[in-house]
C-alpha cells in the first residue's frame, strides 16, 4: 500500500468512537508503520457515536475521492423504540416524553412507512453538526439556545421492515446523502402519532462497498505490522 500516493481504506466504525477518533487512530497506525511525520487523511461521510457500519477513509492522493464517496447511496439498518422520544432522538439524551403506542399495527407501520419513500422534505436534527450562522446546531442546543433549521430536499429509495414487535421497529433503509435517521426516527414517530427515537444505527453500505468488505481497526493494524515486519 502507498499511503502517501493514496489509498481507499474500508473500516467498521465501532460503538461509541466518533467519526473523528477512528480517523486519527488510522493516520496514527499509518505514520508509525511508515515512519512518516505527515499524511493527509479524511473520511466520507460522519456516523454519529451510537452507530456503527461502513466508513470510507482515504489518505493521500485518494482525499480527493472523499465528495464522489459522500454522494454514494447509503443503507442502514435501524432500530426505533416507538412510544418515546428523546431530545437528540437517540439514546445520547433521556427520554423526555412518553405516548401511547396501543393502537399501532402492522397494517399501519407499513402504510406509514411507505409515506417516506421517494423525495421528502426532512429538518435535520437539533443535536448536528449543521452550521447556522457560522456556529455549528449541536452548540446551541447544548447551550439551551433555540435554533431554527431549514428543510432539506432528500431521497429515500427503500424502507423495509425487518422486525416489528411493539415498541420496537427495525428498519432497512436505503436513503441518499445527507438523510439523517435519527431524523427520520423523529418522523415516523410523528407519523404514528407515538413518539419514537433511534436505538440503533448500522451502516450496512456506502455505494457498492459492503460491510463485509470492511476492516476493524486491530484487523489493519496487524496488517501493517506483517508489512512492516516482512520489510
Amino acid at each position: 500500500m502507498n499511503f502517501l500516493e493514496g489509498e481507499v481504506l474500508y473500516f467498521d466504525k465501532p460503538l461509541h468512537w466518533t467519526s473523528f477518533q477512528l480517523v486519527n487512530k488510522v493516520k496514527y497506525a499509518i505514520l508509525r508503520s511508515e515512519k512518516i511525520k505527515k499524511l493527509k487523511v479524511g473520511h466520507a461521510g460522519t456516523l454519529d457515536p451510537l452507530a456503527t457500519g461502513v466508513m470510507i477513509i482515504c489518505t493521500g492522493k485518494s482525499t480527493k475521492q472523499i465528495e464522489s464517496y459522500q454522494a454514494k447511496t447509503k443503507e442502514y439498518i435501524a432500530t426505533l423504540k416507538l412510544g418515546a422520544t428523546t431530545p437528540s432522538f437517540d439514546l445520547e439524551h433521556e427520554v423526555d416524553h412518553e405516548y401511547e403506542t396501543n393502537h399501532i399495527t402492522p397494517e399501519l407501520v407499513a402504510h406509514t412507512l411507505g409515506q417516506f419513500i421517494g423525495e421528502i422534505q426532512q429538518v435535520p436534527p437539533v443535536f448536528s453538526a449543521v452550521k447556522v450562522n457560522g456556529k455549528r446546531a449541536f452548540s446551541y442546543a447544548r447551550e439551551g439556545e433555540a435554533v431554527e433549521l431549514k428543510a432539506k430536499t432528500l431521497v429515500i429509495d427503500e424502507i423495509e421492515v425487518l422486525d416489528f414487535t411493539l415498541p420496537i421497529l427495525k428498519i432497512r433503509v436505503v436513503c441518499s446523502k445527507g438523510t439523517y435517521i435519527r431524523a427520520l426516527a423523529r418522523d415516523i414517530g410523528l407519523a404514528l402519532q407515538s413518539g419514537a427515537h433511534l436505538i440503533g444505527l448500522q451502516r450496512t453500505r456506502v455505494g457498492e462497498i459492503t460491510l463485509d468488505k470492511c476492516l476493524s481497526l486491530d484487523d489493519f493494524t496487524k496488517e501493517l505490522d506483517k508489512k512492516t515486519q516482512s520489510l
